[in-house]
C-alpha cells in the first residue's frame, strides 16, 4: 500500500485523506437542511474521459428528489448564487476564477389558467419553439466568469435554458434527447448543463446514521471489495431511485491553468442568498442588499462528518481558505472514534496530522495538533492534478488509487478520487480506510459500506460499469410515473 501511495505526487497523496468521512453533503446543517435549492450534495472536478482537453466542474443540490412529487416538480432559486471558486496558484485561497450561475423564473400561457407546470400540450421535447409549449414554468440562466483583479465577463453566447425535471413519458418523452438540447457553449470554449439528473452518490446512508448499523460487516473480502458492480450481501443503496439537480461546466484545461501553466487546481462550490441590512443613518432607514454564503463543499462531507453540530451552520457560512478556524475537529477524529465504539477497532483517534496534510494543504507541512493553531492559510478544496491522463470510462475503477482485484493485487486507477472526485469514485469506502489510517499503516483492513455500484442508474449512454461517457456525465433521471428504489434482490 505504502509503495503504491509513493507513486503519487504530494498533492495526490495529500487528497487521498480528504475526507474522513461516509459520504456526499446531504442535508448536512440544521439551518441548510431546510433549504433545499441552496443545499450543495456532490461537487465534482476532473479530467474529461471524452475530451482530454476540458476539466469538468459540477455541482449537484436539491438532494433526495423522490421524481413523482409533482405538480411542483425541482427549480434552481431565483435568489440563490451558485458559485465555483478556484485556486490555480496552489495558496490554499479560490479567488483566482469564480464561475457564478444564476437563474430566472417564468411563466409562460396558459400557466394564467392551467394548474401544472409542466403538460403534454403537446409533449415536451424542446426547452424553446415548438415543443416547448408544455414548459409553463421555464427557468433562464446565465454563466458569469470573475477573474482577479479583472472584471466580471458573461459567458454565454445566447438564451440558455435549464432543461425540466422528468416528469414522465407521456409529458416528456424522448428526456435523453430533450436533456441534449440543454447543453450550451460558452466564449471560453467551454460548455454549460443546468437541470435534473440521477442522483449518482450512492451509500447505506439510513444504515450509516443509524450509528453506523450497517447491514453487512464494514471488513470486506479482497473479492467482494474488488468489484465495480456489486452490492455486497445485503447492503442497499438508499439514493436508489432519487434524482437531484446539476449545474455542470466543462471549461479548457488551459482557460483554469495558473501562473508558469501550473494545472494542480483546488476548487469548493458555494451557494449564497442575499441579506438584507436595515441601516439607522440620522433618523433615516436605508435599505442594502448583500449575498451571504449558506453552503460551501470541497471534499466530500468534511461538514456532516467531521464539524460539531452546533458550529455546522457557521461553518458553512465560512470562506474555504479559513478551515483553521476548525482546525480541532481534523486533529481529533470523531469519526474514528465511533467506528472503534462500535466495531472494537483500533484506528487512531488523536494528532491526526495526516488527515490535515491531506485535506487543508497541498502538500505536508509542519505539525499543527499539538498546539491546535496555525497562521497559515489552510483550505477544504477538491485538488486536482489535471496532467494526469484520464481513465477511459469501461476502465474507471471506483477506488482510485486503491483499486485491487480479487486476490488483493494493486490494480490503481491514477485518475480517480483523491485526483479531483469523478461521478462514480467510490469516496465512502476510500474515505473510511483513510480513517483507518491507511496513509500511516498499510495493514489497514478493506473498509466499506458493501454499496459498490450506483444502483439502478439509468440512462445517458452509460457504460457496462455505470459509467457516463458524455457531458454533463451525470445518469438520465429518473421519471415521475415509473421510478423505482432498487433494493438488493430486485431486478433494475
Amino acid at each position: 500500500m505504502r509503495s503504491l501511495l509513493r507513486t503519487f505526487t504530494l498533492t495526490a497523496v495529500a487528497c487521498i485523506a480528504a475526507d474522513p468521512a461516509f459520504a456526499a453533503s446531504h442535508r448536512e446543517a440544521p439551518l441548510i437542511a431546510n433549504d433545499p435549492a441552496a443545499d450543495i450534495t456532490d461537487f465534482y472536478f476532473f479530467r474529461s474521459w471524452s475530451d482530454p482537453d476540458k476539466a469538468v466542474l459540477i455541482m449537484n443540490v436539491i438532494p433526495g428528489q423522490e421524481p413523482g412529487s409533482g405538480p411542483n416538480y425541482f427549480n434552481f432559486a431565483d435568489d440563490v448564487l451558485y458559485e465555483i471558486h478556484l485556486d490555480n496558484n496552489k495558496n490554499n485561497i479560490a479567488a483566482n476564477i469564480t464561475y457564478a450561475i444564476r437563474f430566472k423564473t417564468e411563466f409562460r400561457q396558459p400557466a394564467n389558467v392551467f394548474p401544472l407546470s409542466y403538460a403534454a400540450l403537446p409533449p415536451i421535447t424542446s426547452l424553446t419553439g415548438a415543443g416547448s409549449e408544455g414548459l409553463l414554468l421555464r427557468q433562464t440562466y446565465t454563466v458569469t466568469e470573475t477573474r482577479y483583479g479583472l472584471p466580471p465577463r458573461e459567458l454565454g453566447t445566447g438564451t440558455m435554458y435549464a432543461v425540466p425535471s422528468n416528469v414522465g413519458p407521456r409529458t416528456t418523452p424522448n428526456y435523453d434527447q430533450l436533456a441534449a438540447k440543454g447543453i450550451f457553449p460558452l466564449k471560453n470554449g467551454g460548455r454549460v448543463f443546468a437541470g435534473q439528473r440521477d442522483e449518482t452518490f450512492y451509500i447505506d446512508l439510513g444504515g450509516t446514521f443509524d450509528t453506523l448499523n450497517l447491514r453487512i460487516s464494514p471488513i470486506l473480502s479482497p473479492s467482494d471489495d474488488a468489484s465495480d458492480a456489486l452490492l455486497v450481501g445485503a447492503a442497499r443503496d438508499t439514493f436508489s431511485g432519487f434524482n437531484v439537480n446539476t449545474i455542470a461546466l466543462e471549461i479548457p484545461i488551459g482557460d483554469l491553468a495558473g501562473p508558469n501553466g501550473n494545472t494542480v487546481i483546488g476548487a469548493y462550490a458555494s451557494t449564497s442568498r442575499p441579506k438584507v441590512t436595515v441601516i439607522k443613518n440620522g433618523g433615516n432607514r436605508d435599505n442594502s442588499s448583500r449575498f451571504v454564503q449558506v453552503a460551501r463543499m470541497g471534499n466530500p462531507l468534511v461538514n456532516e462528518l467531521i464539524i460539531a453540530t452546533d458550529r455546522k451552520d457557521n461553518w458553512n457560512a465560512t470562506d474555504a481558505e479559513d478551515e483553521a478556524a476548525f482546525l480541532s475537529y481534523y486533529c481529533n477524529s470523531a469519526l474514528a472514534t465511533a467506528l472503534n465504539t462500535v466495531f472494537g477497532t483500533g484506528f487512531p483517534t488523536a494528532n491526526r496530522e495526516d488527515l490535515v496534510n491531506a485535506l487543508l494543504r497541498y502538500s505536508p507541512g509542519p505539525p499543527v495538533c499539538g498546539s491546535g493553531k496555525t497562521n497559515e492559510d489552510l483550505a477544504d478544496l477538491l485538488r486536482v492534478d489535471l496532467n494526469v491522463p484520464p481513465t477511459a470510462a469501461a476502465n474507471q475503477k471506483r477506488l482510485g488509487p486503491l483499486a485491487h482485484d480479487a486476490s488483493g493485487n494493486a490494480t490503481p486507477d491514477k485518475a480517480g478520487w483523491p485526483n479531483g472526485r469523478r461521478p462514480n469514485d467510490d469516496v465512502t469506502d476510500v474515505a473510511l480506510r483513510v480513517v483507518g489510517g491507511v496513509l500511516t499503516n498499510s495493514a489497514t483492513p478493506y473498509l466499506g459500506d458493501g454499496v459498490n455500484v450506483n444502483a439502478g442508474a439509468v440512462g445517458g449512454n452509460l457504460t457496462g460499469n455505470g459509467i457516463s461517457t458524455a457531458f454533463p456525465f451525470l445518469p438520465t433521471p429518473f421519471d415521475g410515473r415509473d421510478r423505482r428504489h432498487i433494493d438488493p434482490g430486485e431486478s433494475q
